[in-house]
Order: C-alpha cells, then sequence, then structure tokens
C-alpha cells in the first residue's frame, strides 16, 4: 500500500451558507470563511472540501450550477475565492472543490440553448427522449420525488433530471460535453485548488435505452437506480477524466457514491486503475432506514452498523481507499442520531469521533461535528429550507400520511439538520450573523458553541484536534489493518489496528448504560507496556485492560506492541 498524503491527512467540509456571514445579509459567505480560517488551524485540519460556491439560482443550495467558472454573487467574487485559496495555502490547508457534473442548472447557457430546438448544437449536451403514449419515456423517480422527466413545450420532448426539474442530467454520452467538462476542472486546477470532491459521480454513465425500472408495487414512478448507479461506462469515463485533467497532477480525487460495494469501490479506487483516490459510499447511512427509504425510520442497530463498517475496512484494506464519515451537508447531525444529544452529548459525540477516527481511511469532519452539534426541532414545516424535505412533505400529505409522523421523520433525517448556521459563539443567532439567517438557528446555540467549546479544555473541541493530533503522530492509524472483537455484542463496539509491529486496541460502549469489556484471549498485551492514546472519561493508565468495567458511552484507545 502506497503512502500518499490524501490518505493521512483530515478533511472538514464547509457548507459555505451556512459556516459564517460577513456582511450581515444572513448568509455565510467567502470572506466569512476567511475570518474563521485560525479556527480551523487551531483544529489541526488538513484540507478543506467546500460545498459549491458557484453561479447558481440555488433550487438545491448551490447543487445546480449555471455557470461552472464563476462565484454566486451572495458568496462573494473570484478575487474573494483567490484570497481564500491564498490564506489557506498560507497555513498549510488544502482546498477541494466541489464537482457537480451529473447535472447543471437549467439556467446553465447550455441548456437555455439545448431547449431551443432538437437541432441546436447543444441539444445533445442533455439527455432528451420523446413521450411514450402521452406520458413520460420511462417510470423512473426523481431522487427529490415525483418522475425524473421534465416536458419542455420548445420542442415537446421531456428531459432527464434524476434530482430537481431545475437540475437537467449532463449527457456524458456525448464527447464534447465530456471535454468541456475536462477544460473547466483544469480551469480550476490552474487555479490552485488540491483536488476535487465529485458529487454522484457514479450516475454519469446511464444504461443505453433508459428501460423502464421493475414496479412490483404498480406505482407511479420506481427507482431507476439500477439503470444509473455504476452504469456500464462509468470506469472508461473516469479513465478518460484521469487521463485528460487528474494524471501526474498530486491531488486528491473523492467520489460521491450511493449503491456502490467494496467490490466496486476497489474498480474506483485501486491503485493500479488511475480513476478515483477514494469513494464515499452511503452503505452505513442506511443503517436506521427502513425498506421504503430514509424517511422510513428504524430503530438503531450498532450490530448492522459494526458489520457493514468491518465489510469495508477490510475489503479496502490494501485494495482501495476509504473515506470515513458521520457527517455532511445531506446527512443529520450523528451525536443525535447514533449517540445520545441529551445528558451524555459530550461523551457520546467523543466516543462517535473515536470509533471513526481511529479505522483506516481518511476522515472528514462536517461543520459543527467537532463541537457536538445536534439536530433541530424547527415548530413548522414552514421553517424547513430543503427541497428534498419540502418535496416529501407535500407528496405525504396528499397521500394523507398524519403530519406528526412526517415532522417525525423529518426531525430524525431531514438534510437541514446538518444546515443550521454553524454556532460561534452565544449572541444572537449563535455569532453567525448581524441579520437574520437564512435559515434560523438551532436553539442550543448558547450552550453549544465554538467559543465555550475552545474555552473548555474538556469539550468535544479539544478532543477532536487530540483524534487529529494522534493520526499524524501514528502511522498504524491511516495505514493498519483491521479487526472486529465482539462481533454479537449490541452495545460494545471495539477493534484492532495492527501495522509494522504496533497494534492499537480501540474499546467502545455505544449505550447509556455501563458494560463489561473482558478482552479475548488472543490479543497478547504486555500491560507494563501499554500506552493509553486517549479517552473521554478520566482512567487510570495503570489499570489492567483484561477486565474493563465502561462507563456509558466509554472510548479508550490503546497501543502496544505485537
Amino acid at each position: 500500500m502506497s503512502k500518499q498524503w490524501w490518505k493521512e491527512a483530515v478533511v472538514y467540509q464547509i457548507y459555505p451558507r451556512s459556516f459564517m456571514d460577513s456582511n450581515g445579509d444572513g448568509v455565510g459567505d467567502i470572506k466569512g470563511i476567511i475570518s474563521k480560517l485560525d479556527y480551523l488551524k487551531a483544529l489541526g485540519i488538513d484540507v478543506v472540501w467546500l460545498s459549491p460556491v458557484y453561479e447558481s439560482p440555488n433550487d438545491d443550495n448551490g447543487y445546480d450550477i449555471s455557470d461552472y467558472r464563476r462565484i454566486m454573487s451572495e458568496f462573494g467574487t473570484m478575487e474573494d475565492w483567490e484570497l481564500l485559496r491564498d490564506e489557506m495555502h498560507k497555513r498549510g490547508i488544502k482546498i477541494v472543490m466541489d464537482l457537480v457534473v451529473n447535472h447543471s442548472s437549467d439556467e446553465h447557457a447550455w441548456f437555455i440553448e439545448s431547449r431551443k430546438s432538437k437541432d441546436n448544437p447543444y441539444r445533445d449536451y442533455y439527455i432528451w427522449r420523446k413521450g411514450n403514449d402521452g406520458r413520460e419515456p420511462n417510470n423512473w423517480e426523481s431522487v427529490f420525488s415525483g418522475s425524473a422527466w421534465q416536458y419542455a413545450e420548445e420542442t415537446g420532448e421531456y428531459y432527464l433530471h434524476l434530482f430537481s426539474k431545475k437540475q437537467p442530467d449532463l449527457n456524458w454520452e456525448n464527447p464534447e460535453l465530456r471535454n468541456e467538462i475536462y477544460d473547466m476542472m483544469n480551469f480550476w486546477l490552474d487555479k490552485g485548488i488540491d483536488g476535487f470532491r465529485m458529487d454522484v459521480i457514479n450516475f454519469i454513465s446511464k444504461e443505453p435505452g433508459l428501460p423502464d425500472a421493475p414496479n412490483p408495487e404498480g406505482k407511479r414512478y420506481a427507482s431507476g437506480h439500477k439503470y444509473f448507479m455504476n452504469g456500464p461506462r462509468i470506469h472508461e469515463f473516469l479513465q478518460e477524466m484521469n487521463e485528460k485533467v487528474l494524471a501526474g497532477k498530486n491531488v486528491m480525487t473523492v467520489g460521491e457514491m450511493p449503491g456502490v460495494s467494496p467490490e466496486e469501490a476497489q474498480l474506483y479506487t485501486g491503485e493500479d486503475r488511475k480513476e478515483l483516490n477514494m469513494v464515499f459510499q452511503f452503505e452505513h447511512m442506511d443503517v436506521d432506514s427502513g425498506e421504503n427509504g430514509k424517511w422510513d425510520l428504524i430503530p438503531f442497530d450498532l450490530k448492522k452498523l459494526k458489520k457493514i463498517l468491518t465489510k469495508w475496512q477490510t475489503g479496502l484494506n490494501g485494495q482501495g481507499w476509504n473515506s470515513l464519515y458521520w457527517n455532511n451537508h445531506d446527512q443529520p447531525r450523528v451525536v443525535s442520531r447514533f449517540g445520545n444529544d441529551g445528558e451524555h452529548r459530550v461523551i457520546s459525540a467523543k466516543l462517535l469521533g473515536t470509533l471513526l477516527h481511529m479505522m483506516q481511511g481518511t476522515p472528514y469532519i462536517y461543520q459543527g461535528e467537532e463541537l457536538g452539534m445536534t439536530n433541530v426541532r424547527f415548530g413548522s414545516i414552514d421553517e424547513y429550507k430543503d427541497i428534498e424535505t419540502l418535496n416529501m412533505f407535500k407528496e405525504k400529505i396528499a397521500e394523507g400520511v398524519d403530519e406528526k409522523e412526517i415532522m417525525k421523520s423529518i426531525y430524525a433525517k431531514g438534510r437541514d439538520n446538518a444546515r443550521t448556521p454553524m454556532q460561534w459563539d452565544s449572541s444572537e443567532h449563535g455569532g453567525f450573523t448581524q441579520g437574520t439567517p437564512w435559515i434560523a438557528v438551532n436553539p442550543n446555540y448558547q450552550e453549544i458553541n465554538a467559543e465555550k467549546a475552545m474555552e473548555d479544555p474538556n469539550s468535544v473541541f479539544h478532543y477532536y484536534r487530540k483524534l487529529i493530533a494522534l493520526r499524524k503522530e501514528n502511522e498504524i492509524i491511516p495505514y493498519g489493518s483491521f479487526e472486529l472483537l465482539y462481533e454479537d455484542d449490541d452495545s460494545i463496539y471495539s477493534y484492532v489496528r495492527r501495522y509494522n509491529g504496533e497494534a492499537l486496541l480501540v474499546i467502545g460502549n455505544v449505550s447509556n448504560e455501563g458494560r463489561t469489556f473482558i478482552k479475548p484471549d488472543h490479543i497478547q498485551v504486555n500491560e507494563d507496556q501499554k500506552q493509553l492514546l486517549i479517552s473521554n472519561y478520566e482512567v487510570d493508565e495503570k489499570e489492567s485492560i483484561a477486565q474493563i468495567e465502561l462507563k456509558p458511552w466509554e472510548a479508550r484507545v490503546y497501543k502496544f506492541s505485537i
């Protein structure tokens, strides 16, 4: 396994709209980010993944791009962005930009041309089809509910949009379109960025003929994912991208890939494959979702989570590379989801951080995670902004579902949980803005904020600083192998990492009750030479690890020779 800077790095995701507002308009911006770079430096992160700051009508909060080479005026100017890049690099922080090329905005110049006529030179930049007996070309459902097709009166045909109708899918079968994208990527690399996070990149190759999706329940629309996830030409496209854009550049690439398996991830990230460095997989994000998707809530099952993460740890060891994450702009806050955001909020946030950061892969911290920020419960649907949430609410109300039940799902899984403004201090709006924030701040900002956390040596923030520092000091953390212990225990999450004559024993109690950990016999430890690397409670370092009485949400990591 080769050593690479991006394998040893820790990434921090910034969602610009919610990070820091510098001009009082209620929307976070680039100058706001610049003002907080010393905070990120203090945390110890190596890379910032910047969610989209490009020109956009904001139908899907910037993931609908109308000009890939311009900065959205709400966020600032290209000069502001260039200053951000320079100030990051000055502090030794790399910048990774979001690449959203499965779809563009319907307000992109290419699409404005494409919809004008069937013989327009840009027509084939998008996916157009005739209707089928007065209905859509096929029965695919949009990820954001409803049909994945939109009728355009100008030409009497439909265009495909796997997401919002304002996000038409780009036609990767067209080599001219691909070259436009590669040219745009080189534009940003020439500006000095350090890599790309690629939005739903495994959706870009569609099955020829775009067949109807299986529809056993006879619904009007059905998920067509088997015809656009990991499609027939995906590896060809990514290898071409690598050859024309990425080859010879020491940059970081991560592909967001719903529905990918470890075997497929080996093909995407294997070192001899010349595609991507790592993937974001979603299997562990579905651990509390029922048969009907994310809004169908089922209880959290630790055994299931351990099984999934172990499969990825062992499946990519030496064969590819993992991204490690609990949170991002699309996911609820992990301390509310898998932890205890009440009396054990701080301790359980530390435990969850420990379990993730001690695994093999590149860890991602989402803004506010290092503070133990929690989900939000707005009183009314009118306070929510996310298009996915609002579409689902409308659809469920129309189906006659009880509003309280719908809100329960939104409280648990809505994307706005991650999008409430960053909580900087205890002043109004958490110090995020002098104006009215675009979405309300979580009311608990007076208790949970960066200023308070930085002053408290026992805060989640300082614990995360230590986790980050440990990864840089111990090669075993990025590169070691993985063995799960206590596979069938529904509270204890424990594993062993091994590398170059050293081992780590990671022990966590994922519950509100005390638990007893008994060290398995095959783990041989010289008690006199073991080292306690980190723990989220006060621990006597001389205490034997043959048997440990774990407190609720307790985490410990020991290092020893083998």
